[in-house]
């Protein structure tokens, strides 16, 4: 090899480690929210985060003005030892002034599915019904798609008070759901590792996505056709609906949560034991940034915009994040 070749090859080299050095930037939180509780499920709706906790409580933080500006507390619930304990808040959801909370009833591993308005709480689903729901989101204002521990999906219309469809996926648990932007369309995850995307207006599946993950995947997301799932197998997953492919990263840890950026270029998955966040950039899979603080297990990871993201562990800290000064333009 010559002189210039072998100097070529360094210059190669060394412009090489710059670039990974400059990509995988450690970046920390931002600032950090308490709450009441352990957080069990959180969401982004028209600049605040809504927040359901363990201590049956909805905490709504409005970013603009930096507080808590509502908070609405669950009656307690009577376990099967007959003692009084507070409403786990399984899941939670805001659309115009209609809040939802879907919490635990304390009755058999039963629901109890909550409406919130300005001027009144009724529930709409109570342990009589018998409904062993994990999670519920609304399609619109007047429907709420809702997600079995049988893995079963159902809307459920708000005026009628009843189910306008319940569909069996397949015979394994229920881990997860996510609606697409429009709410037209919903991906479900399982133990089985399989995902099925029904079309939420008549539950009808369009899609079976599998290969990627062989084992449990704990989180989904679905942006611009993108479905991005996080895998007990340690695989961060990828699909593209357009094209029907599919590509996964390998992890060091099992993967617990994952969020899409609104326009899908950018991908979160927490892929390591220390619960940090790494950030890639999708289609090159280059890392932008890796988001380090979280004290426990990921349950959540949501996208603001392209360069702010939040999330939520199983402990009482919402932590706020901006990669801004690390993303150098990559996508």
């Amino acid at each position: 090899m010559t002189t210039t070749k072998i100097a070529k090859t360094a210059l190669m080299l060394w412009i090489a480690a710059l670039l990974s050095l400059a990509a995988e930037v450690t970046l920390p939180p931002t600032r950090t929210i308490e709450v009441n509780g352990t957080v069990k499920d959180m969401v982004y709706r028209d600049n605040s985060l809504i927040i359901g906790t363990d201590q049956g409580l909805m905490q709504v933080y409005d970013l603009s003005t930096d507080r808590f500006v509502k908070e609405v507390k669950l009656p307690d619930v009577t376990d099967f030892m007959g003692e009084k304990i507070a409403a786990r808040v399984f899941s939670v959801d805001k659309i115009a002034d209609r809040y939802l909370m879907l919490s635990d009833s304390g009755q058999s591993g039963y629901a109890n599915l909550w409406i919130i308005e300005p001027d009144k709480r009724y529930r709409l689903i109570t342990p009589e019904d018998k409904m062993t729901l994990i999670k519920a989101r609304f399609i619109d204002r007047e429907h709420i798609l809702l997600g079995y521990l049988s893995n079963e999906a159902a809307r459920y219309e708000i005026e009628g008070k009843k189910l306008s469809y319940r569909v069996q996926l397949n015979e394994s648990k229920f881990s997860d759901f996510a609606l697409n932007e429009t709410h037209t369309e919903a991906v479900f995850a399982c133990e089985s590792g399989v995902l099925n995307v029904i079309d939420t207006q008549n539950g009808k599946i369009l899609h079976e996505l599998k290969g990627m993950n062989v084992d449990n995947v704990y989180k989904v997301d679905f942006k611009k056709h993108i479905v991005a799932a996080a895998g007990q197998d340690r695989r961060a997953a990828l699909y593209d609906l357009d094209s029907g492919k599919g590509e996964y990263i390998q992890a060091d840890f099992l993967i617990y949560a994952t969020a899409l950026s609104p326009s899908a270029e950018r991908v979160a998955f927490a892929m390591d034991e220390a619960n940090n966040i790494t950030v890639f950039a999708r289609k090159s899979r280059q890392i932008i940034a890796i988001l380090k603080g979280q004290k426990s297990t990921l349950n959540t990871i949501i996208f603001k915009d392209e360069q702010r993201l939040f999330s939520a562990s199983d402990d009482s800290t919402v932590m706020v994040w901006d990669i801004n000064q690390s993303s150098g333009g990559k996508q």
